[in-house]
Protein backbone atom coordinates (compact mmCIF):
# COMPACT_ATOMS: atom_id res chain seq x y z
CA UNK A 1 0.00 0.00 0.00
CA UNK A 2 1.49 3.69 -1.14
CA UNK A 3 2.83 5.14 2.32
CA UNK A 4 1.14 8.45 1.88
CA UNK A 5 -2.56 6.16 1.61
CA UNK A 6 -1.45 4.56 4.81
CA UNK A 7 -0.57 7.61 6.58
CA UNK A 8 -3.71 8.89 6.19
CA UNK A 9 -5.77 5.66 6.76
CA UNK A 10 -3.15 5.73 10.49
CA UNK A 11 -4.66 9.38 10.80
CA UNK A 12 -7.75 8.08 12.54
CA UNK A 13 -7.17 7.76 16.20
CA UNK A 14 -9.98 4.98 16.75
CA UNK A 15 -8.34 3.14 13.48
CA UNK A 16 -5.25 3.44 15.74
CA UNK A 17 -6.93 1.95 18.69
CA UNK A 18 -9.04 -0.75 17.23
CA UNK A 19 -5.48 -2.12 16.16
CA UNK A 20 -3.40 -2.08 19.58
CA UNK A 21 -6.91 -4.14 20.52
CA UNK A 22 -6.32 -6.62 17.42
CA UNK A 23 -2.66 -6.36 18.49
CA UNK A 24 -4.05 -8.67 21.82
CA UNK A 25 -6.55 -10.76 20.80
CA UNK A 26 -8.69 -11.43 17.64
CA UNK A 27 -11.76 -9.54 18.43
CA UNK A 28 -15.70 -9.11 16.74
CA UNK A 29 -17.37 -5.94 15.87
CA UNK A 30 -19.24 -5.72 19.82
CA UNK A 31 -15.87 -6.32 21.33
CA UNK A 32 -14.46 -2.97 19.78
CA UNK A 33 -17.73 -1.07 20.07
CA UNK A 34 -17.68 -1.70 23.65
CA UNK A 35 -13.33 -0.80 23.47
CA UNK A 36 -13.72 2.15 21.63
CA UNK A 37 -17.44 3.52 23.16
CA UNK A 38 -18.39 4.47 20.04
CA UNK A 39 -21.21 2.31 17.78
CA UNK A 40 -20.96 -1.11 16.03
CA UNK A 41 -22.07 1.11 12.42
CA UNK A 42 -18.68 3.18 13.26
CA UNK A 43 -16.27 0.44 14.08
CA UNK A 44 -17.82 -2.00 11.29
CA UNK A 45 -16.71 1.33 8.95
CA UNK A 46 -12.98 1.43 9.89
CA UNK A 47 -13.16 -2.52 9.77
CA UNK A 48 -14.09 -2.22 6.41
CA UNK A 49 -11.18 0.53 5.38
CA UNK A 50 -8.60 -1.78 7.35
CA UNK A 51 -9.69 -4.30 5.68
CA UNK A 52 -9.27 -2.87 2.23
CA UNK A 53 -5.96 -2.13 2.84
CA UNK A 54 -4.95 -5.30 4.26
CA UNK A 55 -4.15 -4.55 7.30
CA UNK A 56 -7.15 -6.41 9.17
CA UNK A 57 -9.31 -9.45 7.77
CA UNK A 58 -11.89 -11.78 9.43
CA UNK A 59 -12.44 -15.22 9.90
CA UNK A 60 -15.86 -16.82 11.42
CA UNK A 61 -15.93 -19.27 14.08
CA UNK A 62 -18.36 -22.67 14.51
CA UNK A 63 -21.18 -20.18 16.30
CA UNK A 64 -20.93 -17.94 13.18
CA UNK A 65 -19.59 -15.09 14.85
CA UNK A 66 -17.10 -12.82 12.62
CA UNK A 67 -13.49 -12.20 14.06
CA UNK A 68 -11.05 -9.78 13.20
CA UNK A 69 -7.41 -10.17 12.94
CA UNK A 70 -4.34 -8.33 12.16
CA UNK A 71 -3.51 -9.48 8.61
CA UNK A 72 -0.44 -9.77 8.32
CA UNK A 73 3.54 -7.92 9.60
CA UNK A 74 3.63 -4.14 8.25
CA UNK A 75 6.08 -1.47 8.89
CA UNK A 76 5.98 2.33 7.83
CA UNK A 77 8.67 4.46 8.49
CA UNK A 78 8.88 8.46 8.64
CA UNK A 79 11.83 10.58 8.08
CA UNK A 80 11.44 14.30 9.48
CA UNK A 81 14.64 16.39 10.00
CA UNK A 82 15.50 20.00 8.89
CA UNK A 83 17.06 18.58 5.58
CA UNK A 84 14.01 15.79 4.76
CA UNK A 85 10.63 14.64 5.06
CA UNK A 86 9.62 11.37 3.54
CA UNK A 87 8.60 7.83 4.59
CA UNK A 88 9.35 4.61 3.10
CA UNK A 89 6.63 2.58 1.31
CA UNK A 90 5.23 0.18 3.45
CA UNK A 91 6.16 -3.51 3.40
CA UNK A 92 5.60 -6.69 5.01
CA UNK A 93 8.39 -8.01 7.80
CA UNK A 94 10.52 -10.77 6.78
CA UNK A 95 12.88 -13.13 9.36
CA UNK A 96 14.50 -14.38 6.12
CA UNK A 97 17.34 -11.67 6.13
CA UNK A 98 21.12 -12.64 6.09
CA UNK A 99 22.98 -10.31 8.59
CA UNK A 100 26.09 -11.82 8.96
CA UNK A 101 27.67 -9.39 5.97
CA UNK A 102 26.11 -6.06 7.51
CA UNK A 103 28.47 -4.39 8.21
CA UNK A 104 27.20 -1.94 10.84
CA UNK A 105 25.13 -4.25 12.43
CA UNK A 106 27.30 -4.11 15.74
CA UNK A 107 27.27 0.16 15.37
CA UNK A 108 30.94 0.50 14.83
CA UNK A 109 30.01 4.90 15.83
CA UNK A 110 33.73 5.28 15.43
CA UNK A 111 33.68 6.04 11.61
CA UNK A 112 30.33 8.53 12.17
CA UNK A 113 31.84 10.77 14.65
CA UNK A 114 31.31 14.21 13.47
CA UNK A 115 34.68 16.37 12.90
CA UNK A 116 36.56 13.39 11.63
CA UNK A 117 38.67 14.35 8.62
CA UNK A 118 38.89 11.59 6.57
CA UNK A 119 39.36 12.87 3.33
CA UNK A 120 41.95 13.59 0.39
CA UNK A 121 44.56 14.93 2.18
CA UNK A 122 45.67 16.93 -1.12
CA UNK A 123 42.15 17.78 -1.94
CA UNK A 124 40.93 21.73 -1.53
CA UNK A 125 38.79 21.30 1.26
CA UNK A 126 39.79 17.92 3.81
CA UNK A 127 37.41 19.11 6.64
CA UNK A 128 34.56 19.42 3.69
CA UNK A 129 35.65 16.39 2.10
CA UNK A 130 35.89 14.10 5.23
CA UNK A 131 32.07 15.12 6.44
CA UNK A 132 30.88 13.72 2.78
CA UNK A 133 32.63 10.81 3.53
CA UNK A 134 30.73 10.96 6.84
CA UNK A 135 27.68 11.40 5.24
CA UNK A 136 27.90 8.54 2.74
CA UNK A 137 28.35 6.45 5.38
CA UNK A 138 25.45 7.40 7.90
CA UNK A 139 23.14 6.78 4.79
CA UNK A 140 24.71 3.37 4.43
CA UNK A 141 24.00 2.75 7.96
CA UNK A 142 20.16 4.23 8.05
CA UNK A 143 19.41 1.76 5.28
CA UNK A 144 21.22 -1.20 7.16
CA UNK A 145 19.11 -0.12 10.59
CA UNK A 146 15.91 0.01 8.20
CA UNK A 147 16.72 -3.57 7.32
CA UNK A 148 17.56 -4.40 10.80
CA UNK A 149 14.28 -3.64 12.18
CA UNK A 150 12.49 -4.64 9.27
CA UNK A 151 14.34 -8.25 10.24
CA UNK A 152 13.80 -8.17 14.35
CA UNK A 153 10.39 -7.48 13.39
CA UNK A 154 9.81 -10.74 11.60
CA UNK A 155 11.72 -13.17 13.98
CA UNK A 156 9.90 -11.49 17.06
CA UNK A 157 6.58 -12.28 15.58
CA UNK A 158 7.68 -15.35 14.86
CA UNK A 159 9.29 -15.90 17.98
CA UNK A 160 6.15 -15.01 19.75
CA UNK A 161 3.97 -17.21 17.55
CA UNK A 162 6.03 -20.59 18.65
CA UNK A 163 5.71 -19.46 21.82
CA UNK A 164 1.67 -19.15 21.69
CA UNK A 165 1.34 -22.94 20.24
CA UNK A 166 3.25 -23.89 23.25
CA UNK A 167 -0.40 -23.29 25.26
CA UNK A 168 -2.67 -25.30 22.96
CA UNK A 169 -6.17 -24.71 24.00
CA UNK A 170 -5.55 -22.35 26.17
CA UNK A 171 -5.08 -18.10 25.35
CA UNK A 172 -1.30 -18.65 23.83
CA UNK A 173 -1.35 -14.79 23.04
CA UNK A 174 -1.77 -14.18 26.16
CA UNK A 175 0.87 -16.29 27.90
CA UNK A 176 3.42 -14.84 24.70
CA UNK A 177 2.29 -11.50 25.83
CA UNK A 178 3.18 -12.10 29.52
CA UNK A 179 6.76 -13.71 28.41
CA UNK A 180 7.38 -10.88 26.44
CA UNK A 181 6.73 -8.24 29.51
CA UNK A 182 9.04 -10.09 31.63
CA UNK A 183 11.76 -9.65 28.84
CA UNK A 184 11.71 -6.23 29.49
CA UNK A 185 12.58 -7.11 33.03
CA UNK A 186 11.99 -7.96 36.58
CA UNK A 187 8.27 -7.03 37.66
CA UNK A 188 5.94 -7.85 39.83
CA UNK A 189 1.90 -9.37 39.16
CA UNK A 190 0.63 -5.80 39.34
CA UNK A 191 2.77 -4.79 37.25
CA UNK A 192 2.77 -6.99 34.96
CA UNK A 193 -1.07 -7.37 34.94
CA UNK A 194 -1.23 -3.49 33.76
CA UNK A 195 1.08 -4.10 30.75
CA UNK A 196 -1.20 -7.14 29.36
CA UNK A 197 -4.41 -5.76 30.56
CA UNK A 198 -5.31 -8.67 32.76
CA UNK A 199 -6.67 -8.86 36.67
CA UNK A 200 -3.66 -9.32 38.88
CA UNK A 201 -5.05 -13.02 40.36
CA UNK A 202 -5.02 -14.53 36.44
CA UNK A 203 -1.39 -12.79 35.91
CA UNK A 204 -0.07 -14.96 38.92
CA UNK A 205 -2.09 -17.79 37.88
CA UNK A 206 -0.17 -18.21 34.56
CA UNK A 207 2.96 -17.49 36.23
CA UNK A 208 2.72 -20.11 38.75
CA UNK A 209 2.20 -22.27 35.60
CA UNK A 210 5.06 -20.77 33.59
CA UNK A 211 6.96 -21.36 37.13
CA UNK A 212 6.27 -25.40 36.70
CA UNK A 213 7.44 -25.05 33.15
CA UNK A 214 10.71 -23.70 34.34
CA UNK A 215 11.19 -20.42 32.73
CA UNK A 216 9.89 -18.27 35.12
CA UNK A 217 11.02 -17.88 38.78
CA UNK A 218 10.13 -15.58 41.72
CA UNK A 219 11.88 -13.76 44.05
CA UNK A 220 9.26 -12.27 46.97
CA UNK A 221 6.98 -10.15 45.01
CA UNK A 222 9.04 -10.02 41.80
CA UNK A 223 8.68 -12.59 38.70
CA UNK A 224 11.92 -12.80 36.10
CA UNK A 225 12.57 -14.93 33.10
CA UNK A 226 15.08 -17.64 34.24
Amino acid sequence: MDSAALLDLLGNENRRRILRLLARKPCYVTEISEYLGVSPKAVIDHLRKLEEAGLVESTVDEGRRKYFSIARNLRLEVNVSPYDFGTKSAYSASPNFDITSWRYVSLDVECCRPGDENGDPDAADPELAGLTEELQELERLENELSMAQRWVQGRLTETLDRISSHFEGLDGRFYADLLRALADGPATAERLSRRVEAPPDVVTDALEGLSAHGVVERDGETWRLV
